[in-house]
């Protein structure tokens, strides 16, 4: 399979307009032949900055039977998010990073405008990492913050299950970009080590777009945006194709907040934080924003090649 025929099903929505230059001319790019790179060591550089983890060793990516691999990494700047009345402000970045792959006559989507994508199967990166986010200082209702865990929950944003359907190509869309399920461990030094909101079999799931939500009432729709798109070829002749997303917004507030758990002693105190936050929180009461999101995706029909690419920008 041609790289060039990674894409041949797809057409960039709303953005297609600015985007097709760019792409005939990647695709014709890297149809250039790769020869093997040598191993190396140190950290990827250029455009394969932060894919270190990708897990181009698994077997799953290895599996001959994979129509395309690829390793993804992106940044999330800013946003936040809603819990019914409670705002939240993300106060540092996160990372996302997995592997990508999708086999021959692997699942898609179709748009109304007849456009499609693939959804693509992740993999885990080999450090186990897919979810780098700092903590949040979270003030409890009624209490003024003067001493963090104590007047204040902080809150850690856990992942409590595998990232899915990631679908690039559905960014000009009215459709989630991936489904991200969450649970937050809430820490404070009378609820416990182990109290959290959401669990890894009632997870918080985050579908969040570059479209427009249509979330259920209260909540209006609100409209994200994709940011600026690039598509560029490897540095050094391999056949990866380079897709980058910089400076996207992405929303979700259809999303629902299940009650707590494991808080206090014998789960105890699950009641004060579910009156304090008013959970469970049904959709249409809640919100994320994801801001300033920089995303990298690299993609190849061969893993071999991939790594190659990789091990060649590695200083």
């Amino acid at each position: 399979m041609a790289v060039p025929g990674l894409f041949h099903r797809f057409r960039f929505h709303r953005f297609r307009k600015r985007a097709a230059a760019a792409v005939a001319a990647a695709l014709a790019l890297v149809a250039v032949a790769a020869s093997p790179s040598a191993a190396a060591t140190g950290q990827p550089s250029g455009p394969y900055t932060g894919m270190g983890t990708c897990p181009t060793s698994s077997t799953q990516m290895q599996d001959p039977n994979q129509a395309v691999v690829g390793c993804v990494v992106a940044t999330i700047g800013g946003g936040g998010f809603s819990v019914g009345s409670t705002q939240v402000n993300f106060s540092s970045p996160m990372t996302v990073t997995f592997g990508v792959t999708w086999a021959k006559g692997g699942p898609t989507v179709t748009f109304p405008d007849k456009t499609t994508a693939q959804l693509f199967s992740t993999v885990t990166p080999t450090d186990g990492n897919e979810l780098q986010a700092g903590p949040l200082d979270v003030p409890i209702p009624g209490l003024s913050n003067f001493w963090p865990g104590v007047t204040s929950a902080i809150v850690q944003i856990e992942l409590a299950g595998p990232i899915a359907n990631f679908a690039p190509l559905s960014a000009g869309e009215n459709y989630p970009l991936f489904q991200l399920p969450i649970k937050l461990h809430l820490m404070n030094l009378f609820l416990g080590p182990d109290c959290y909101v959401g669990s890894d079999s009632a997870p918080i799931v985050l579908s969040p777009t570059a479209g427009t939500t249509s979330p259920p009432p209260p909540n209006q729709p609100v409209k994200g945006s994709t940011g600026t798109i690039s598509i560029g070829r490897d540095p050094n002749g391999f056949r990866p194709m380079i897709v980058g997303f910089n400076g996207a917004t992405l929303n979700d507030n259809a999303l629902a907040v299940p009650s707590a758990n494991g808080c206090g002693l014998f789960d105890t105190a699950d009641w004060i934080v579910n009156l304090l936050f008013g959970l469970p929180s049904a959709a249409g009461h809640n919100a994320i924003t994801l801001s300033s999101v920089t995303t990298a995706l690299a993609v190849d029909n061969s893993d071999s090649d991939l790594i190659n690419a990789i091990n060649a920008t590695r200083k």
